[in-house]
């Protein structure tokens, strides 16, 4: 039998000051490419429903075939997601969490979340995520309350990269700048802004594996990763 993987889209689509927002399209379509046929894939946001894709991401990847592909063939992975708090940690061996700035908003805080993440962790089932999923891990404890990441090597979507898209001075927090805080300096980064970065690490005083990509560009090593730490 497939693994399944549980995979979280975000449903936030206003980005306060700025616009429109929601989850970056190649940070979905390449982790599908690489996971679909292996696995059992179930798409998750926080209100269920419809989850809203980035349109800039759309624009900015129309040179891409992957995400073109994805997004001409696949639109019913993101019009019917399952809600988030209808999920069970249980039935699944893996969760992933797409990127995008969406997450910032609605996903950093949310309980449901944070209490899904810590269930994957404490039975060291891989917990994942890429560009701005790693917001994700934030505020993600031990059972003893300790940051799920203290300790850890992580990466996310870098301050250079907000910088250079605009948004350094717009973000609700810079994600670089509290992740590194967070895991006590453990952040890490491509040599070159844009540039793939995959990092697998532990999570603190459990052992299972956490696994982050930098940028929009770190979607199939994250994925590919998510099928090693599987057994795949």
């Amino acid at each position: 039998m497939a693994p399944k993987v549980l995979i979280v889209l975000t449903s936030a689509d206003e980005f306060p000051g700025v616009g429109k927002t929601g989850w970056y399209l190649p940070e979905f379509a390449h982790p599908w490419e690489v996971l679909h046929s292996k696995t059992e894939l179930t798409i998750a946001s926080p209100k269920g429903g419809a989850a809203p894709l980035d349109q800039g991401s759309v624009e900015m990847f129309k040179s891409d075939p992957v995400s073109q592909k994805f997004l001409a063939e696949q639109k019913s992975l993101w019009e019917n997601t399952v809600k988030l708090s209808d999920v069970n940690a249980g039935d699944f061996d893996a969760i992933f969490y797409v990127g995008g700035h969406g997450p910032l908003f609605d996903l950093t805080d949310n309980a449901t979340s944070l209490s899904l993440i810590q269930a994957f962790a404490a039975a060291k089932k891989p917990v994942s995520a890429v560009c701005h999923g790693p917001t994700v891990f934030l505020k993600a404890t031990t059972p003893d309350g300790k940051p799920l990441i203290a300790g850890a090597s992580v990466t996310g979507f870098s301050n250079v990269e907000e910088e250079q898209v605009g948004l350094l001075s717009k973000v609700p927090f810079e994600l670089e700048t509290e992740l590194q805080r967070v895991s006590d300096g453990g952040y890490v980064k491509a040599a070159e802004p844009w540039a793939e970065k995959v990092v697998v690490s532990k999570t603190n005083g459990i052992g299972g594996p956490l696994i982050t990509g930098q940028n929009p560009n770190s979607g199939s090593g994250v994925a590919k990763a998510i099928l090693e730490a599987l057994g795949i």
